[in-house]
């Protein structure tokens, strides 16, 4: 590849939108809450729960309702995950995963659309709105 100036520029550019983005106080928020999730023993002990519920599960999950203790298992594994997931540490951590989820798709859509209006953009969110709805076809018009 031939680098010229202006693929430098837009590199420089580059790196002073991600370095905008680390420093963003939602991506701050973000990485303090997963910094706490780590280093909370009671979120950890949760989360191993849940990993061993599921896991015990799993290995009875095809054979259905014929497998012994299944309906057990399964309420064990729904109980440990709530139990997760009403974690005031993991809920504040999943709230500012998704607003920071949020920017980053609202960026990548934002900088797809500067360079043509016919790239589509994968956001991580399914409940992200891009501008036009559909797959820009004629075939579903009334």
């Amino acid at each position: 590849m031939i680098y010229t100036s202006s693929f430098l520029e837009i590199e420089d550019q580059i790196d002073q939108l991600v370095e905008t983005i680390l420093y963003s106080k939602q991506a701050e928020q973000y990485i303090n809450y997963a910094q706490q999730m780590e280093s909370s023993a009671i979120v950890q002990e949760k989360a191993t729960a849940f990993i061993k519920a599921k896991e015990d599960f799993e290995k009875i999950e095809s054979y259905g309702k014929y497998a012994p203790d299944f309906n057990e298992k399964r309420r064990v594994l729904r109980a440990a995950k709530r139990n997760l997931d009403v974690d005031e540490i993991v809920a504040q951590f999943r709230f500012f995963e998704t607003a920071f989820q949020d920017i980053l798709d609202q960026t990548s859509y934002a900088v797809a659309q500067n360079v043509s209006k016919e790239i589509k953009v994968d956001a991580g969110n399914p409940f992200f709105e891009f501008a036009k709805k559909g797959c820009g076809g004629n075939c579903h018009v009334g």
